[in-house]
């Protein structure tokens, strides 16, 4: 008996297993944080990748946002392009069933900061990008075992705001190289701007100045502000370089014309003063760095600002008073027939690029020509005359004339200069139509309005007067129907990038 009670004791008071169901709890409680760990672990990962994608197709839409043939449908495609919705380029197995949303609007804010609706087709500045996706999880749904209600996936959605492209980025010296020969005091059909093509060229400058950035970020709005974006301007015949400031200031005289010059491609810039002949308006203006750059051109300091009236830029852009052409001209057409010749004009800007990117490290290079490229001037000196009447072809010579502009303007691009080419008034007929020194070489029998197409860097830096009189005659399919004007704009947008910004500024 006694060893029953014994026994019995030991059994009640034996503590060994007590652990047992504690164990089961906490299996259940370390798979729980295990789970919750490796599933959070993972929705986090995944929710990182859907970001990233978010972003990507909101700055692809913000590019497209600013191109000439921007529409809201064809905004939507190139965000949806750059997402992880079937098949865009980011698409991942890890973020299955995506689904993508997109709006566009016009933010009051970022117009504040020079980045205007009117710069889009569609009237919008900016556009917002939210992507859905449900991913499963793995460990938490195994707590179901234990009767745990756990959850069997999550829901992640991420969004993205982004401008239109038009916010700055990287500092540019731009070279604007504009014919003022004499088919440049024709008067321009355009019902969008009234007076000679000269006059509307000069609206165009006027707009491109507007869009440019002036100061750097740190100093915009202040009275002397730190130089961002500068300008030059180049036009063609040459004139005297004593005489350029007629140009760039309002006396109303024109300066003096010479024969076409033929500056050595690549030669140290350094710019002509005396008699010599010069391509440079903006050379020894006041305010131009040595190289003849200007960036005093803003009277604010900021982007979109009213120009200065004063600034020898502004006023050869024909922006001196609000009396132009009364009493403030500007760029002038010249006179005495030289007829149109590029190369030199391409191979002074490009030189004095490069001298200007070198005072401003980190800087990109822009040329800008506008002209009807119709190259058959037989008024051109050279240090070797007998070459000028080579049937070669090679710069300086009087034959084939625009192919050697096609070769100025490759020499400047592969210099890492863009180029940018506005066809104005541009014939699409070659020999008799235009172009007629063009005789011989690989593109004999060339157009004026195919050798400006092959000038411009790449095909969407190619434009034309598509609104005017010359409209389904030499066209831009990646810049159709656009005014001067617009023209300008959309080349500033070049300039820029699209960004991402906060949902307080959408």
């Amino acid at each position: 008996m006694d060893g029953v009670r014994g026994f019995s004791a030991r059994v009640i008071t034996d503590e060994r297993g007590q652990a047992l169901p504690w164990m089961v709890l906490l299996i259940v409680l370390f798979l729980g944080i295990t789970g919750l760990t490796v599933d959070l672990g993972h929705a986090y990962v995944c929710y990182r990748e859907l970001q990233y994608s978010t972003d990507a197709a909101a700055l692809a839409g913000g590019y497209n946002l600013a191109l000439s043939t921007a529409t809201t449908a064809s905004v939507k495609a190139a965000a949806t392009a750059y997402s992880s919705v079937s098949p865009g380029v980011n698409l991942n197995s890890g973020l299955p069933g995506a689904t993508i949303s997109i709006a566009l609007t016009c933010s009051s804010v970022l117009s504040g900061e020079g980045v205007l609706c009117s710069g889009s087709p569609t009237g919008d500045n900016v556009l917002a990008v939210t992507q859905t996706t449900t991913i499963p999880t793995y460990f938490i749904r195994a707590l179901s075992f234990f009767g745990v209600k756990s959850a069997t996936s999550m829901t992640l959605s991420a969004t993205s705001y982004a401008s239109m492209r038009g916010s700055v980025n990287s500092q540019y010296n731009v070279a604007l190289v504009v014919d003022t020969t004499g088919s440049m005091g024709g008067n321009d059909a355009d019902g969008n701007c009234s007076g000679t093509r000269l006059d509307c060229a000069q609206e165009g400058m006027q707009t491109l100045l507007q869009a440019l950035t002036p100061c750097t970020a740190s100093t915009a709005g202040q009275t002397n502000c730190a130089a961002f974006d500068s300008v030059g301007v180049f036009t063609f015949p040459n004139i005297q370089a004593s005489t350029a400031s007629d140009d760039t200031t309002c006396t109303n005289n024109n300066p003096t014309t010479l024969d076409y010059s033929t500056p050595v491609p690549g030669a140290t810039w350094s710019t002509p003063t005396g008699s010599a002949a010069t391509y440079e308006v903006t050379g020894g203006a006041t305010g131009a760095t040595a190289n003849g750059f200007m960036s005093n051109y803003s009277s604010t300091g900021t982007t979109g600002g009213t120009l200065n009236p004063n600034s020898g830029l502004a006023i050869a852009a024909g922006a001196g008073t609000a009396t132009k052409k009364t009493s403030c001209n500007g760029l002038e057409v010249t006179t005495n027939g030289r007829g149109t010749y590029l190369p030199g004009a391409i191979y002074a800007a490009q030189s004095a690029l490069a001298a200007e990117q070198t005072l401003n490290p980190g800087s990109l290079n822009a040329m800008i020509v506008l002209s009807d490229g119709d190259a058959e001037s037989t008024q051109i000196t050279a240090t070797s005359p007998e070459k000028l009447n080579s049937p070669v072809g090679t710069y300086p010579s009087t034959t084939d004339e625009c192919q050697q502009a096609v070769t100025a303007a490759q020499y400047a691009t592969n210099a890492g200069t863009t180029v940018f080419v506005v066809a104005y008034g541009a014939s699409v007929t070659g020999g008799n139509g235009g172009c007629t020194t063009d005789t011989t070489g690989t593109l004999k029998g060339l157009s004026p309005c195919t050798e400006l197409q092959d000038m411009a860097t790449a095909s969407a830096d190619f434009f034309s007067d598509a609104t005017t009189a010359n409209k389904g005659a030499c066209t831009s399919a990646k810049n159709p129907d656009l005014t001067l004007p617009q023209v300008f704009k959309q080349v500033a947008t070049n300039f820029t990038v699209a960004r991402l910004i906060s949902p307080s500024a959408y």
